[in-house]
């Protein structure tokens, strides 16, 4: 055997190592370069963040996004401000997805924005309009969308229908793509069928029917003719709502135990709609037991405030009257200088004697400062407009009673449909801050008005208004008004704090035509101008002062003072010299008004009253002279919720003065708006004329009746002209309340009252007829006689605009008046 040496060695083991690859390679399964998986890539966290790049932004800026980060190039990398960093970009609502990638020192933050919302649509909403429903939602054009806020605008758009009584409604949101990652969503409703109040049902009650508590709850039963209504639809809201009312209904009738154990709903059979059932507990009548007062107030004694208090030993228990006496004791204790008291009630219940004691404790509470003063809501409004109505100011001791008044005040100035006032904690604990709260209104108006009345016949009214002028509370007003017997043209401009006091100016231009021919037989036509100049005198009055200068064109017919039958009725206006109606004459007036305001509210007063005192002198130059004096007194009182009683008293008088008599056009014209069932010009002296007639009905003139009496067969009374009055006086009395169909409000009211007392020497028309006797001929009535009227209105606030009806029945006229049983007035805006 050869022996084999090293080099033979070395070479042998080469070749069996390629033999055996070879054998490894052909054993194993082929696999190509593009299908063998790629090995991961790894980054080792960085101990230092050094960049950030952002990426998949397409609308958000790369530093908006770094903008909600926790780190930032050169702090340490930590994985819990990673995390947070994530979770605070999804909560931004911006992004779908977010992830964030460390890079060997480098942070990538990979996003994926929510899409743009383009348009948001509604269909199949037929019973609520799409701004209804639009207000509600979050989703608006060019807002973000995400699958969560639309699921919450589903909800929100099905508990609005269920509060309209549809609880069978669906809402289906869809989304369609758009280009640049918008979408336009879709919402498609299925409203379902009204589900109405079948009935309610009273469990327990012994005292009080039915009938009447379904009177105190604001849900009502569902009946085919209440189709203005909603209150005939079940919600849950408002069903928490009547279970209040029927807890005070009870509570002021005496019963003190009384509670609602459960208010249930159900659906009936065929789930249409709801039986909904009270059950009550009414408990034992009780009556108010003894009443005191307990006070620590120096200058105020109990029996003092106890006959303030107006509660008496015996009276049913009323729980709201406690209330209502804790109010009258924070007033009488703010009066008497104690701005800081703290009233507590103590009210003790006697089940033996079925009575309620009740005692006051008066102590004088920590003294509280105001520190700051905020207004919030005044988006149009400057905010020193509403300061100056307050009547507390920044340093000010806080007072109760003060701000309510002012609160009222910036009410009064009917800038706000909503004005509330809170005071909260300040710095320090005597230390208060008092917040304004208002929600603007829109205070101008461009409107263009048209309508009828039985009145004015036809009416148009274009005017142009702004009460609260470039947010100053300045008033700007022009007004173009024609009816049937006016025609107007007016400017006016107030200023509310003129020279910054409190003092509000104001001028005013105008151009008016009177048309009285058929009522009273003449036509004015007045242009001028008025200056006024109005301020306070105390917390509750006013004195307003003005000049007016006007330039007044009577149109008499000369018909009118050349007929006898006829002169009576306008020979005030006709030259007694030339027998021609006077042409142009200049007035020159100063006058003043008193105002004396003690209402509870100035815009719907439930207690309280108002009154006006005027005067005019018409007599500083000019042609005219005479003096005007007018009064107007309003008393209010709230009978039950939305039930108002009313009383009224007016009155008035003018007489010349210098020799001068008093002017048909001067005079006063009562009836139609001023006094109700009676035309314009309705009531007063008037020309009347009793005409003959012979047996074959020719007419028969007085002198011929005074040759021989026994031609005149038969008479006949014939009404002519209105002569106004120097004196007037109207009473009226009147109770409104609500019908029981949304925007409809009636009321009940009777009227009285008078127009005359004529100059002498306007009544001497030569003739002893008179409406006491059967002479022919014309005369004047003027008597002062008292009207009464006795009827019932009706408010409308239509889609067409406000409505009124007046149905009227006399209680006691005259047949020289124009009567009007009926009448209606309408205008819409468009």
């Amino acid at each position: 055997m050869k022996k084999i040496n090293k080099y033979q060695s070395v070479m042998f083991r080469f070749l069996m190592s390629v033999i055996c690859g070879l054998a490894a390679l052909v054993a194993s399964p082929v696999v190509s370069a593009q299908d063998a998986p790629e090995a991961p890539v790894t980054y080792e966290a960085p101990t230092v963040i050094r960049t950030i790049q952002v990426q998949g932004n397409q609308r958000v800026e790369a530093n908006t996004v770094a903008s909600y980060l926790l780190f930032a190039p050169g702090d340490p990398f930590s994985e819990d401000r990673i995390d947070l960093s994530v979770k605070t970009l999804y909560a931004t609502g911006l992004f779908a997805d977010v992830m964030i990638e460390p890079r060997d020192g480098n942070v990538l933050i990979r996003v994926v924005e929510n899409p743009i919302i383009n348009r948001v649509i509604l269909e199949g909403n037929k019973s609520l309009k799409d701004d209804k429903i639009t207000d509600e939602i979050d989703a608006a054009p060019r807002s973000i969308f995400t699958r969560a806020s639309v699921q919450t605008d589903v909800q929100r758009i099905i508990e609005l229908y269920r509060q309209s009584g549809r609880f069978a409604a669906t809402v289906e949101p869809k989304v369609i793509q758009q280009p640049q990652n918008r979408v336009d969503l879709i919402f498609e409703i299925a409203e379902g069928p009204v589900t109405g109040v079948k009935r309610i049902n009273f469990i327990g009650n012994n005292e009080f029917s039915d009938k009447r508590l379904r009177d105190e709850i604001v849900t009502a039963q569902s009946v085919w003719w209440k189709f203005f209504s909603s209150n005939d639809n079940y919600d849950p809201g408002r069903l928490e709502y009547d279970r209040e009312q029927v807890r005070k209904f009870y509570t002021d009738r005496g019963f003190a135990d009384f509670r609602v154990i459960s208010a249930v709903a159900e659906l009936t059979p065929d789930q249409e709609d709801f039986y909904i059932t009270f059950t009550l507990d009414e408990g034992e009548e009780y009556r108010w037991g003894d009443i005191s007062v307990e006070t620590e107030l120096d200058t105020l004694n109990a029996e003092f405030l106890e006959r303030v208090i107006g509660i008496d030993t015996g009276d049913i228990y009323k729980a709201s009257e406690v209330e209502d006496a804790i109010e009258s004791l924070t007033f009488a204790a703010g009066v008497a200088g104690y701005a800081f008291v703290d009233i507590q009630p103590d009210i003790r219940r006697n089940r033996e004697t079925k009575t309620v004691d009740l005692v006051f404790n008066l102590v004088e509470g920590p003294r509280v400062y105001i520190e700051r003063i905020d207004i919030v809501g005044n988006t149009t409004t400057l905010d020193y407009v509403i300061r100056r109505e307050l009547e507390l100011a920044e340093g000010d001791a806080f007072n109760r009673v003060l701000l309510d008044r002012s609160k009222n005040r910036v009410r009064a100035l009917r800038f706000f449909e909503e004005v509330e006032i809170e005071e909260t904690q300040g710095s320090a604990p005597d230390r208060a801050v008092v917040q304004v709260k208002v929600t603007e209104q829109p205070t101008g108006e461009l409107s263009f008005s048209a309508g009828f009345s039985s009145a004015d016949a036809f009416l148009v009214d274009l005017s142009v208004t702004q009460r609260n002028l470039r947010g100053r509370g300045q008033l700007m007003r022009f007004v173009i008004r024609a009816s049937s017997n006016r025609r107007e043209i007016d400017l006016r401009f107030t200023e509310p704090r003129f020279l910054g006091r409190n003092l509000a100016a104001g001028v005013e231009l105008f151009d008016v035509t009177l048309d009285f021919l058929q009522e009273a037989g003449f036509r004015q036509k007045r242009r001028g101008g008025q200056l006024s100049l109005a301020f306070p005198i105390t917390e509750n009055t006013s004195l307003t002062t003005r000049y007016s200068l006007r330039e007044e064109d009577i149109e008499v017919p000369i018909s009118s003072c050349t007929q006898n039958a006829l002169q009576a009725s306008t020979s005030s206006l006709c030259d007694p010299t030339t027998g021609l109606p006077y042409d142009k004459r200049i007035s020159s007036l100063i006058g003043y008004t008193f105002g004396w305001d003690k209402r509870n509210d100035p815009i719907t007063p439930t207690r309280g009253f108002d009154f006006r005192f005027s005067q005019d002198m018409a007599g500083v130059g000019g042609d005219v002279q005479y003096l005007r004096t007018d009064m107007r007194g309003n008393l209010y009182r709230g009978i039950t919720k939305g039930v108002i009683a009313s009383a009224t008293v007016a009155g008035g008088y003018i007489t010349g003065w210098g020799g001068d008599p008093v002017l048909i056009n001067d005079r006063f014209f009562k009836g139609s708006y001023d006094f109700r069932g009676y035309d314009t010009a309705g009531i007063g002296p008037r020309v009347m004329q009793r005409i003959g007639f012979d047996a074959n009905g020719a007419v028969v003139t007085p002198e011929q009746a005074a040759l021989d009496p026994n031609l005149v067969q038969t008479t006949q009374l014939r009404r002519g002209s209105s002569l106004g009055g120097n004196a007037y006086g109207l009473a009226a009395a009147e109770v409104s309340f609500p019908l029981g169909i949304d925007s409809l409000l009636g009321s009940l009211f009777a009227e009285a009252g008078t127009v005359g007392l004529l100059d002498s020497e306007f009544k001497d028309i030569n003739t002893t007829a008179s409406i006491d006797n059967n002479e022919l001929g014309t005369f004047i009535v003027d008597d002062l006689s008292i009207r009464a009227m006795a009827g019932a209105s009706i408010f409308w606030e239509s889609p067409f605009g406000p409505i009124r009806f007046d149905f009227t029945k006399p209680l006691k006229q005259f047949p020289y008046d124009e009567r009007k049983s009926f009448q209606f007035t309408t205008r819409t805006r468009f």
